[in-house]
């Protein structure tokens, strides 16, 4: 105990009142924590709450693991970390329940603004103008999601981040980067089950956090089961600590620490973790805390019972090893404490848990129940119009009064009452009354759909349309070069003054780029900046989110398009959704670079925009027709808060484009079609490789008399917010959407956006049509690509049959 007593704060001795009372303290938060557990399984069963997820039998653990996260620190974990929360301040136990509850009202509830489940938490990286906070002077957690492992590899990147801080001269001496990192010296603390340490994401960034050296401090709570799956069904050797032994850093090699610990010994967790964080913190060694023999009291979830599935004595050896009773017979034997003491902190617990969860409840439900007073009230008035006939009058009663009387009352009842009583009325809106109701309707939907439809992007002041658009200057005898020195001068440009800037990815660094953008650049401006990855988009991806997230502007590299689908879930469950989980607390602007459509063979020429547009909402989706544009659209992004997807054309590199003059300073505006053609006949929609093929056909076209006009829509989120293309339609009044992707896929959302969303069925003479590629995937080489994807006489064919009918 003497040297617990040493260690438990910076190495500072401690009096034994202090001692005791830093004790008695956690305790008292381990057992606040397991109350809130307990209550909070009550409100599922009794319905006030939809589901539940708990972090009970993993307090102890988590309450010693607080005491060495420091301000400037990041937490990447799941939702089993209520406890950590608690310690730490991230979170309150009311906030706890009103997030149980789904809280919309964001005082109520800041975590998520009621769009997450219990104990998904949340702290802000930047402010509402959308610059970055001192992340330096708080204690930060990324953003929670609930599927398995994909807190891992933003971990990587949060890590990743210190060694970019401590190592990059870049970041040296700028006063930007002073309130984003201490030299360096912050740790990430992820935090995973040890059932999802099966997912190859686990797997893959434990690889890269031994290769790269970072200060990575991975915790698997280990409870022996994945919901009913025991442990020795999940990991090879039944350990994860005894299956990653090969990674174990050894004196001359990479690797990583590795430490088992059981997780209901308050002792020795303190005394284990104080020096191995430490370590962590100074040298940027990672490792990995097998945190063993913890217990789950009440199962996996509120879903179901883990009574149906764990023999008797696993049950009676979990209520006899249970971290919260092995704490209390330590503080016993030890002298720290009595059954006095003891007891009153469990009854005090008991009284502070109930109170935050009554007072979450009220917080929650009162506006509610008021607005379903006001429904009903706007519904008992039509009862009294002479609209309202006696059976009718009768219906209407019943709908005022189970709504005034409804115990819980959701939006949804209020709502779904006023529509009941509406139809019943035949909207009569002659009435005065009845228009009264309607009204309520009308804007109580659209303030509702407003609450949880917000968010989604950054619309204040790092939006793209607070980005002033400059024009690119291409004076007469600008040089003429291959598309790909046109991205070189423009990341040469970049580099030199951006010191926030780091590009990365397979082959980047040393050859610059399997296409040359980045030829000779990691000489020039710093292997810290510019440099190479192993094969593993994973890891790119996390790299790419954890540098975002802590303020700087990473360019991560996925070498074909192809492969996206490797790096795609964390992209799409973490960043996508990021903004709008946070309700905009939040933000993680990276840039995701890779290049695709028309090449050569079935693995390098796709084009899943489909797939992309549909899975990255939150993204914004560029895809310039060549590299002047692409330059223009990083400018762009750069000034932006957004994460964006650029896919450059992978058969234009060695395209002839002019050199513009400004190529550092002129943007490309998103969202906003650029017509490349000007034509009366027929509007042809497009982006990417397949404009040059449109526009050949094009040209044949016009000998044959058809005169097309073609517009680029340049990104696919966002998508023609200024309508170009219906204004197009009204002259041509003819419309075809051509892309590469598979039918149904993106021609499918552009025909849908232009259709549906800007009417522009009114403006038709002949139906409307989509030129997609194939179901199949390209096929090998130029027949291949000639009968995979639309190609210059199909394009014809079709133009010439529209304009026949």
């Amino acid at each position: 105990m003497e040297n617990l007593t040493i260690n438990m704060e910076n190495n500072e001795m401690l009096s034994f009142e202090d001692f005791k009372d830093a004790v008695l303290n956690d305790y008292r938060i381990a057992v606040e924590s397991r109350e809130a557990s307990l209550l909070g399984r009550r409100e599922v069963l009794t319905g006030k709450a939809k589901f539940g997820v708990f972090g009970d039998g993993k307090e102890v653990v988590q309450v010693a693991v607080a005491r060495f996260f420091k301000p400037g620190d990041f937490r990447s974990g799941y939702y089993r970390d209520q406890t950590f929360a608690f310690a730490t301040g991230m979170g309150t136990i009311q906030q706890f329940f009103a997030q149980m509850y789904a809280d919309a009202d964001i005082n109520n509830e800041p975590l998520s603004g009621g769009r997450n489940m219990v104990s998904h938490y949340t702290t802000p990286n930047v402010d509402e103008a959308g610059n970055w906070l001192p992340l330096v002077d708080m204690k930060n957690t990324a953003s929670d999601m609930a599927p398995t492992a994909g807190q891992m590899p933003r971990a990587l990147g949060l890590a990743f981040a210190s060694k970019a801080f401590r190592n990059n001269p870049a970041l040296q001496t700028a006063a930007q980067f002073k309130t984003l990192s201490d030299h360096g010296n912050e740790v990430c603390f992820a935090t995973i089950g040890d059932a999802a340490t099966s997912e190859g994401h686990f797997w893959e960034i434990m690889n890269a956090a031994g290769v790269l050296q970072v200060p990575l401090a991975a915790f698997v709570w280990d409870d022996g089961y994945g919901i009913s799956v025991p442990t020795a069904l999940q990991t090879t050797k039944g350990s994860i600590s005894k299956a990653m032994a090969g990674l174990q850093k050894e004196e001359g090699t990479n690797g990583i620490d590795i430490y088992e610990i059981k997780g209901w010994d308050y002792v020795a967790l303190c005394e284990v973790l104080e020096p191995a964080i430490e370590k962590i913190r100074t040298t940027h060694t990672p490792a990995l805390f097998h945190i063993q023999e913890l217990t789950q009291p009440q199962g996996h979830s509120t879903s179901g019972s883990h009574e149906r599935y764990k023999p008797q004595e696993r049950l009676q050896w979990e209520r006899n090893w249970d971290c919260l009773k092995k704490m209390k017979e330590w503080m016993l034997s030890s002298g720290l404490t009595n059954e006095e003491e003891i007891a009153a902190i469990h009854q005090e617990a008991k009284k502070k848990v109930k109170l935050a969860r009554d007072q979450a409840w009220q917080n929650y439900i009162e506006p509610l129940k008021q607005e379903a007073a006001k429904a009903a009230g706007l519904i008992q008035n039509v009862t009294t119009t002479t609209v309202a006939k006696p059976k009718i009058k009768d219906a209407l009663q019943a709908i005022a009064t189970t709504l005034r009387g409804h115990k819980d009352p959701l939006r949804k009842d209020i709502l779904g009452a006023v529509a009941e009583a509406l139809e019943l009325l035949q909207y009569q809106l002659i009435n005065p009354e009845v228009k009264a109701l309607a009204d309520y309707q009308h804007q109580t939907t659209a303030a509702w759909n407003q609450l949880y439809d917000q968010y989604q992007y950054d619309k204040g002041p790092k939006s793209h349309k607070n980005v002033a658009i400059v024009p690119a200057d291409i004076p007469s005898n600008a040089p003429v070069i291959n598309g790909f020195e046109i991205l070189n001068k423009y990341f040469d440009q970049l580099f030199a003054h951006n010191p926030a800037v780091m590009a990365f990815g397979e082959d980047l660094g040393k050859i610059g780029d399997v296409n040359q953008g980045y030829a000779g650049l990691q000489a020039k401006h710093g292997v810290e900046r510019i440099f190479d990855t192993g094969i593993r988009e994973l890891a790119i991806m996390g790299e790419g989110i954890g540098l975002a997230l802590r303020g700087l502007r990473p360019i991560a590299e996925i070498q074909y398009l192809d492969y996206l689908l490797y790096g795609l879930q964390p992209l799409s469950d973490d960043v996508a959704s990021l903004h709008y989980r946070t309700a905009g607390k939040q933000s993680c602007p990276i840039i995701v670079r890779t290049r695709g459509h028309r090449l050569e063979g079935i693995f390098h020429s796709g084009s899943p925009m489909g797939m992309i547009i549909n899975a990255l909402r939150g993204f914004y989706v560029c895809v310039p027709r060549n590299m002047t544009q692409a330059a223009g659209m990083y400018n762009t992004l750069l000034q932006c808060n957004t994460p964006a997807l650029m896919i450059e054309c992978l058969n234009g590199y060695r395209l002839k484009e002019q050199l513009p003059a400004n190529l550092e300073s002129f943007t490309v505006p998103l969202g906003v079609p650029e017509t490349i053609r000007v034509g009366t006949d027929i509007t042809i929609v497009s982006y990417g490789s397949v404009l040059r093929v449109i526009q050949e056909a094009a040209d044949r076209l016009a000998a044959l008399g058809i005169d097309c006009e073609i517009l680029d829509v340049q990104t696919l989120l966002p998508f023609d917010t200024e309508h170009l293309i219906s204004r197009s339609l009204e002259k041509t009044s003819r419309i075809l959407f051509i892309d590469e992707d598979v039918p149904g896929g993106a021609s499918a959302f552009m025909f849908q956006h232009v259709m549906e969303v800007q009417g522009g069925y009114k403006l038709l003479d002949v139906a409307p049509r989509t030129l997609p590629g194939k179901n199949h995937k390209p096929a090998y080489a130029s027949d291949g690509d000639y009968f995979s994807k639309p190609n210059v006489e199909q394009i014809i064919h079709t133009v010439r049959e529209m304009m026949a009918e």
